[in-house]
């Protein structure tokens, strides 16, 4: 079975920057099309980014150019690279295959942006 596991959130102030990673076992993340989700409090899980398997990159618009997918296949890893971050950004991220099929989720990684 495959198993997700983010690590890299944080507190961060406004504009600042985090990096997270998503770490899977189980399976082989260049062969998917993976994505990166966010949940913030009392909204629904929503898609931020996703990443094809020839590195086709789709972003949502409210993180256009600020955030950057990537996939380090010799990690079997997916990143996220979050800059310019705001306060509307908190909330905790998950990777996953792009939706709809999907892997069991992980536990995400807390991301709060707040001065």
């Amino acid at each position: 079975q495959v198993q997700l596991v983010e690590s890299g959130g944080g507190l961060v102030q406004p504009g600042g920057s985090l990096r997270l990673s998503c770490a899977a076992s189980g399976s082989i993340v260049s062969i998917y099309t993976m994505a990166w989700y966010r949940q913030a409090p009392g909204k629904q899980r929503e898609l931020v980014a996703r990443i094809s398997s020839s590195d086709y990159k789709i972003y949502a618009d409210s993180v256009k150019g600020r955030f950057t997918i990537s996939r380090d296949n010799a990690k079997n890893t997916v990143v996220l690279q979050m800059n310019s971050l705001k306060p509307e950004d908190t909330a905790v991220y998950y990777c996953n295959r792009y939706s709809p099929s999907l892997w069991p989720w992980g536990q995400g990684t807390q991301v709060t942006v707040s001065s």
